[in-house]
């Protein structure tokens, strides 16, 4: 899916001090976090594994409950998630409401809408060999259908 296919609103805050490669990391960190929406869009664990460290912890609250989950139980989660929003044709909407890079470490607040949801993410990135990875989410449902 490329990116001209998705409903994106907002832009990267920059509170980046001058750095020599930022914008090639800010752009990587972008695709990372579509490839995270996808995922969940998709509800496609593979997808979802690519970008999160494999010590990840996915943490928030549903109602009152607070839910911390490991990537394998949010990975089992995503794929229980049929018909995906995919299937379902539910339009996709994320927004990227700021973006920090601080040396080999970065952090997106990033609100998007799936489930019949809208959620706010504080997701936090490492970089890897590969490019970079969510290291950490917390999420926060803002309105819930």
């Amino acid at each position: 899916m490329n990116i001209s296919e998705q409903t994106i609103y907002g832009e990267p805050i920059d509170l980046d001090f001058p750095n020599i490669g930022l914008e090639n990391d800010k752009k990587m960190i972008y695709q990372t976090v579509m490839v995270y929406f996808d995922s969940m869009y998709e509800s496609n664990p593979i997808k979802l594994k690519k970008v999160f460290h494999s010590n990840a912890t996915i943490t928030g609250y549903m109602s009152t409950r607070l839910v911390e989950n490991n990537l394998t139980d949010y990975a089992e989660f995503i794929a229980l998630q049929r018909p995906s929003a995919y299937e379902t044709k539910d339009p996709k909407f994320i927004e990227i409401l700021s973006l920090k890079v601080a040396g080999d470490t970065a952090f997106a607040l990033v609100r998007n809408g799936i489930w019949g949801k809208t959620f706010l993410d504080t997701l936090t990135f490492i970089r890897v060999d590969q490019g970079w990875l969510i290291y950490n989410k917390l999420f926060h449902i803002e309105a819930s259908d």
